[in-house]
Formats: C-alpha cells, sequence, structure tokens
C-alpha cells in the first residue's frame, strides 16, 4: 500500500512538476518574475533600508503562489484531461493525489525559492534555530494556500476561472498586504484590515524572528496560533466538503 501510494505522489510529481519544466521552461520565468520583481521594487523604492523584509516576502509569495497554483494545475486536469475521473474509479487515495500535486508545485516552484533563500543567507544570515523557524511559518503558508486552492479547484468548471482566481487571491494576500514590508507602515485604521489576511500573520513571525520587527513574545505566539489553527481548520473543511467523486 505505501509502494502505491509512493507511486500515485511520484506520478503527480512527474506530470505536473517534471513534464512541464521539460518542455515549457518559460513557464519558470514566470514563477521566478514574480516574487523576485515585487522584492526589487521594494528595494530601490526604501534603498535597502527593507531588503530583509523584501526577500521574506518574495518567500511567502513563493509558498501562496505554489499552493494557489495548485487550483488552475487541479483544475486543468480535472476539467480538460478528466483525470480526475480516472483517479475516483481507480484505487488511487484523494490524498496521495493532492500530495503528489502539492509537492509538484513545490518542485515547480524551487528555482524561485532557491534565489531567495541565498538572498536570505546572505542578508539575512538567520541562525540555524531562526531557520527552522522560518521554514515552520512558511510550511504552514504553504499548507493554508493549498488548502484554498484545492478547495477552489474542486468546484471550479473553467480552466480560465480557476487561473483567474488563483492570480486574484495571490496577488490580493501578497502583494496588497503587509508582506514586503512590515506592518507598521500602514496607518490605523487600516491596518486592522490587514490582519483578514493569513499571509500578514506568517510576515509577522518571520519579520520578529529576523529581527526586523519588534513584537511582543504574546503577539508572537498569537500570530503562530491564529495561522496553526487556520491552516488546521481549513484541512478539516477541505477534508469533508471538498467535491471529490462528485466532480
Amino acid at each position: 500500500m505505501r509502494r502505491s501510494h509512493s507511486s500515485q505522489v511520484l506520478a503527480s510529481i512527474l506530470v505536473n512538476a517534471v513534464y512541464e519544466m521539460k518542455n515549457y521552461p518559460i513557464n519558470l520565468v514566470n514563477t521566478v518574475l514574480s516574487p523576485l520583481s515585487f522584492l526589487v521594487v521594494i528595494d530601490f523604492v526604501s534603498k535597502g533600508a527593507l531588503i530583509g523584509q523584501a526577500i521574506e516576502g518574495g518567500l511567502i509569495m513563493s509558498m501562496f503562489q505554489s499552493g494557489m497554483s495548485l487550483q488552475g494545475d487541479i483544475s486543468h486536469l480535472k476539467n480538460d484531461f478528466k483525470l480526475q475521473d480516472m483517479l475516483v474509479s481507480s484505487p488511487a487515495s484523494p490524498a496521495a493525489y493532492v500530495i503528489g500535486m502539492a509537492a509538484s508545485e513545490i518542485i515547480y516552484n524551487l528555482p524561485a525559492l532557491g534565489i531567495l533563500i541565498v538572498l536570505m543567507g546572505v542578508y539575512v544570515h538567520p541562525g540555524a534555530f531562526q531557520a527552522i523557524e522560518l521554514g515552520a511559518a512558511l510550511f504552514l503558508m504553504f499548507l493554508t494556500s493549498i488548502t484554498i486552492g484545492f478547495m477552489f479547484a474542486t468546484l471550479s468548471s473553467d480552466i480560465v476561472q480557476s487561473f483567474a482566481w488563483s492570480r486574484l487571491l495571490t496577488t490580493i494576500f501578497t502583494a496588497i498586504t503587509p508582506v514586503y514590508y512590515p506592518i507598521t507602515y500602514i496607518p490605523f485604521p487600516f491596518r486592522y484590515l490587514a490582519y483578514l489576511s493569513p499571509t500578514t500573520y506568517v510576515a509577522e513571525i518571520m519579520q520578529s524572528v529576523a529581527g526586523s520587527l519588534n513584537l511582543s513574545e504574546g503577539a508572537v505566539i498569537t500570530d503562530w496560533a491564529i495561522i496553526g489553527g487556520l491552516a488546521a481548520v481549513l484541512l478539516v473543511v477541505v477534508s469533508r466538503n471538498a467535491r471529490w467523486k462528485e466532480a
């Protein structure tokens, strides 16, 4: 059974990541440019003062974008190739399918993530424990975006609609919200609106870990609790309500 699940995960990675990277390398350019373009703009505007926050923002955007890309890819395979119909009638498990697709999104975004991780090491210099904290925050961000992306994918019946939602949500949650810059730059009462986005809590955690944002221990714990709780709740909601067999 474990070998079967591993084969399902590997098949998803080969179809959704390796095949596209090999045959359509131009798509990788957009994947790399999206987070780096905002980073460059913030760095120029702040004259280098926000380079650390911009790098962290790029990582958050890459992870969120990876999860939201799942929406378009699953919708494409489900609606255009009817792959999901075949999987439903096969021994393949929904969990292995989603895990494989999620892993493929990370692999597809490795070029962008690799560049940003190198920049993080050069400009931020996180220690071993800090790196673990940053990685955990990014994992929760990815988990949250995957659940959102998968839910929209199973409900969507058109690939154009899926890509539109994916781009819209990515822009709202990573470009408009305080991800590439500190939340202190937003005046009250508009600052409260930023807390409607899960990326705000991840950004606060990462900026606090890196030492660029001064938060109390209680505030940091609250941020961890909110993003962790949100990820858990979304996982439960999606597992119970996402249309898998009916799709």
